[in-house]
């Protein structure tokens, strides 16, 4: 994540009512200028660094196959699902306005916002795929048992 002229950051996810929940992360690497550049944790989820501009990268928890991030200003992001993953069945996944997919070389798939204050993902893997179309199958066999004695025995009106 690119951080213009800032001096801080807060990790955190938005909670079930649109509030502030502080969020874990591990693998904080803040790079820029001085590159990698150093931080000090202020409570357990923002950083506090000298006011410039760093490229900020971290690792964090991911729930319910969903993933979210609110800016306060318009940003470029990209969101990186590794093989396996994937957002491109309408049915299964979904991306906030503005998303661009692009599959990789490595069998993953990225999703690219160019300028937006909110990236929402949710994605699925391949088991609930299979699931999906077990379902439909199921259905379409149903459908087809149920109206076929019917369309057999539709008769045209006059004969």
């Amino acid at each position: 994540m690119e951080l213009t002229d800032a001096e801080r950051y807060e990790f955190f996810e938005t909670g079930v009512l649109g509030e502030r929940v502080p969020l874990v992360v591990r693998d904080v690497v803040l790079s820029g200028a001085c590159n990698p550049c150093g931080f000090t944790w202020d409570r357990d989820s923002v950083i506090t660094f000298p006011r410039g501009n760093y490229t900020l990268s971290f690792q964090g928890p991911v729930r319910q196959n969903h993933f979210m991030a609110a800016f306060e200003s318009a940003r470029h992001v990209t969101v990186i699902l590794p093989e396996g993953l994937d957002v491109r069945n309408p049915a299964l996944g979904m991306i906030s306005a503005g998303g661009v997919v692009t599959a990789r070389d490595d069998g993953g798939v990225s999703v690219t916002w160019n300028a937006t204050r909110v990236a929402e993902v949710r994605f699925y893997d391949r088991g609930r795929e299979d699931l999906l179309y077990i379902f439909a199958n199921f259905w379409v066999i149903i459908a087809i048992v149920l109206l076929v004695p019917f369309l057999l025995t539709w008769k045209k009106p006059g004969k």
